[in-house]
Order: C-alpha cells, then sequence, then structure tokens
C-alpha cells in the first residue's frame, strides 16, 4: 500500500513562499503597447487611445509600458507576436486583423456608414464586433478597440483637383491592398499596392500620384511637401485597431480583466471625444498648402453608387456584407 509522504515544515513554508513570489511575478508582467503613430494626443487618434489605456492600466495596479512605432516590428510581425503571446496590445492597422477574418473588412465599406455613432451602433448594438472576436479568437487575437484616426478618408494627390468621377482617370493611386484596387478600378482609375514607408518616395517619384487617407495623415507624416490636394470625399470611417493577445486577455485574473476591460472602454471614450474635435482638419490642410475640394451633391452620388457596386466582391461574402448591411439598419 502507497503512502503519501508528508513534507517537512521547512519544505511546505518554502513551497507557500515559491507559490506567492510567482503569483508576484505574473501579476507584474508588463503589458507592452505597440504603437503606429508619433505619440501626439493633438494630431494621433491612435495614440489617444494607446496612451488612455495605459494610464488607467499603470493606475490601476496593472503596469503598462508604451514602445514608439517600429520598436517591436512592423505590423506582420507584430500580429505574429500577439497571436503567440509575445506582445499584449498593439495599435494595427484593419488589414491585419482582416486578413484573419475577411467580416471585419465591413468597418471600411464605402459609403456604408454615415459617422462613428452609426459605425459603433453596428459593432456593439448589432452584434459585429462579437462575431469577429469569436473567429479572431481561434487565431490568437482580439480586438479590444476600434479606433478612428480622424474625419472619414477622402483622396489626396498631387497633382490636381479632383471634383469627379472622371478626374481620377489618369491618376495612379497607391493602394493599401487588393481591396482598394478593386475601388479604384470602379471608379475608373488603378493603383498599385505599395507599403507605408514607401508612400514619400512613390509620390515624389511618380509611382503613384494619390492615397486614400483621413485629413490629419499628410500633416502627421510630414507630407505636405509633395501632397497638394484633398477631396473631402467621406469615403468610410479611418479606422485602426487595438488588437490583443487572445492568450494574454483570457489568461488574466478576473479582477485584471475587468481592469483592461475598462480601460479599453475608457480609451475608446476618449478617442470619440477626440474625434468630435476633429472639425478644424481641413482649415490645417488649407494652411498646410493642401487645396481642400468639396464634393457636389451629384458628384458624391456617382461615386457612393460605383462603390457600392464592389460590396458583392470576392473580399467579402455575400453573407458577410449582409451581416452588415443589417447591423447597419440599412
Amino acid at each position: 500500500m502507497n503512502r503519501i509522504r508528508k513534507l517537512p515544515h521547512w519544505m511546505g513554508a518554502l513551497c507557500v513562499a515559491l507559490a506567492a513570489v510567482a503569483g508576484v511575478a505574473a501579476d507584474a508582467k508588463e503589458v507592452k503597447i505597440a504603437l503606429d503613430t508619433p505619440p501626439d494626443m493633438e494630431k494621433s487618434g491612435t495614440y489617444v487611445w494607446a496612451h488612455t489605456f495605459s494610464e488607467h492600466l499603470n493606475a490601476n495596479g496593472v503596469s503598462a509600458k508604451e514602445y514608439q512605432r517600429g520598436a517591436l516590428g512592423e505590423e506582420a510581425e507584430r500580429l505574429d507576436q500577439l497571436s503567440q503571446g509575445l506582445l499584449e496590445v498593439s495599435m494595427s492597422d484593419l488589414k491585419s486583423a482582416a486578413g484573419l477574418d475577411s467580416t471585419m473588412y465591413g468597418v471600411s465599406l464605402p459609403y456604408l456608414f454615415k459617422d462613428a455613432t452609426h459605425l459603433d451602433k453596428a459593432l456593439l448594438q448589432g452584434g459585429m464586433l462579437d462575431k469577429v472576436n469569436a473567429q479572431l479568437a481561434k487565431k490568437g487575437i482580439r480586438i479590444v478597440g476600434v479606433v478612428h484616426l480622424g474625419l472619414p478618408a477622402g483622396i489626396f494627390n498631387t497633382k490636381k483637383p479632383v471634383t469627379s468621377v472622371a478626374d481620377l482617370s489618369d491618376l495612379r493611386m497607391r493602394a493599401l491592398d487588393k481591396r482598394q484596387i478593386e475601388l479604384f478600378g470602379a471608379w475608373g482609375s488603378n493603383g498599385t499596392v505599395i507599403s507605408w514607408a514607401e508612400v514619400p518616395n512613390a509620390l515624389q517619384t511618380g509611382i503613384a500620384d494619390g492615397y486614400l487617407n483621413p485629413p490629419v495623415v499628410p500633416l502627421m507624416f510630414g507630407h505636405t511637401g509633395f501632397i497638394k490636394h484633398f477631396t473631402d470625399a467621406r469615403i468610410s470611417p479611418s479606422i485602426r485597431l487595438a488588437l490583443a493577445s487572445a492568450d494574454w486577455y483570457a489568461g488574466l485574473s478576473d479582477s485584471q480583466r475587468k481592469t483592461v476591460d475598462d480601460a479599453a472602454a475608457k480609451a475608446t471614450q476618449a478617442n470619440r471625444d477626440w474625434l468630435n474635435t476633429r472639425s478644424m482638419e481641413l482649415q490645417m490642410l488649407e494652411k498646410a498648402g493642401i487645396k481642400v475640394t468639396v464634393l457636389s451633391d451629384a458628384a458624391r452620388a456617382e461615386f457612393q453608387k460605383r462603390s457600392r457596386a464592389l460590396y458583392a466582391s470576392d473580399i467579402m461574402t455575400a453573407d458577410q456584407v449582409a451581416a452588415w448591411v443589417k447591423a447597419a439598419g440599412l
């Protein structure tokens, strides 16, 4: 008959002490937050989110540290680190999550959402964020924040005012991905995929003539020396994502998870409050020497018509598109 040996008192005490130390070490693990822009609370909506998030964590017993753009790798590297639990939070592009579940591309369907409030309603009340997170969890990723960069995306270019779809016919646009290539094609233009790091050189050498982005982007990244025109087309919300490691999030204690959830909610509200102050962005462009063009109602209607024809594309399934349209209340 086997006997259970009783540990000496000193060994039992040592085990308890070691367990306590291990628990403290686990609780003290630093939450690394990878930034995607310079740390500018005035110009960067993603920094507003990230800094508010980190401040709340640090103020409530969860150690957090911000890492400057590029310090923890580029987009693909950070996504890989998140999925392996090596990085806790990253301010990432939409493509990072949508590459794992294309449903997420719905946030940028052109001319689907009227404004940020409309998008938030589809994400939360419409259940689209929960739907996407259920799929991303299988890949080790979780969206903890949908973050606005500024006013809705418009058309920047180096050559001329764009007042209609026809004006794009002789412009070659920088594309983020295949989805934007298709959008430019629907507008009668053409595009080429160029990484963000290569954009300044591409625009200055004529490899590309422009890009789609919110008004603040050339101001933030120093492109005002060669970007000369902006069309306030209000194509879609300008979104980045706060992505977290699903393994890290699942491994938090109940109290830690509440702190993280509260931090994310506070950061999201701070981003929306910041967004409500951005009406001056068009004036900032004009002051920087970029001519702003406002589309006529007829011109905007033509952009909308051509853009919505792309909803049923091979980027998203018909069911995915239908889910977003339903969540948007259309």
